[in-house]
């Protein structure tokens, strides 16, 4: 049952953080700041209503979307596989990689998932596997301090998922996942240790990976079910086809 996704720590955890952050931003900081009740005070709320929407109906979308699956008779074409000229692969044996623990053949940038317990393909990280405003502060102190820890918290908030965004565009404008960029690091110093230069193979120019992965319509950047542009995931162009 797909509901049963929701019933972890992780997913749980999201929600509640969630609703912390949209109260406070909404019924205490802009209600003290501005009060909703007034034009501007309704302004942002709405602004920052439709934000918070675009990011929960996100979230819903990964918890509830399908990773999708490795096609069990799937045989990779080994005649067509071909190295770029000084450039090293992710491994050796990256056209003819088996999994240990699904015993079939892995597709180029497919992994196993502990959770699934099954190879994925593409895979990055699987995250599917209202109050009562009664404040009642007696003097200043206490809304100050209160005000003072929410403002903390929020700042660290802000820093942390600021860092998460911006290391995900950087993956992004370079076609990389996160298991690639760790093993492209290893790969990189393997090539100047043997004397050769390396280039990720699946990075194409920052305008074709971010159009590969957000695709080629900017006006649906913002949707997460615009997938129709996506492939079925068994093959991906490189540096060397383009």
């Amino acid at each position: 049952m797909e509901w049963k996704r929701f019933l972890s720590i992780p997913v749980c955890s999201v929600f509640l953080l969630m609703s912390f952050v949209y109260y406070i931003t909404v019924f205490i900081f802009i209600e003290d700041w501005v009060g909703l009740q007034s034009s501007a005070g309704t302004l942002n709320a709405m602004i920052f209503t439709f934000m918070a929407s675009l990011c929960l109906f996100s979230f819903l979308v990964c918890v509830l979307k399908e990773p999708g699956y490795v096609p069990s008779p799937y045989v990779p074409d080994v005649e067509g596989a071909a190295v770029p000229p000084h450039h090293e692969p992710l491994d050796n044996s990256s056209q003819l990689r088996r999994c240990d623990k699904c015993v079939t053949y892995k597709p180029p940038r497919a992994h196993h998932c502990r959770v699934c317990r099954r190879c994925v393909l593409r895979m990055v990280m699987i995250i599917s596997c209202s109050f009562q405003k009664n404040w009642n502060f007696s003097g200043r102190i206490p809304m100050k301090i209160f005000f003072v820890v929410s403002g903390a918290m929020m700042f660290g908030l802000s820093i942390t998922f600021g860092t998460l965004l911006g290391w995900h565009i950087y993956l992004m404008s370079c076609n990389m996942t996160t298991i690639e960029n760790y093993e492209g690091i290893r790969a990189a110093w393997l090539a100047r240790k043997s004397g050769h230069s390396y280039r990720h193979p699946f990075n194409l120019s920052v305008y074709k990976n971010i159009t590969s992965v957000l695709g080629p319509n900017i006006l649906k950047w913002l949707c997460p079910t615009a997938v129709s542009h996506l492939k079925d995931g068994m093959s991906y162009p490189t540096a060397h086809d383009s």
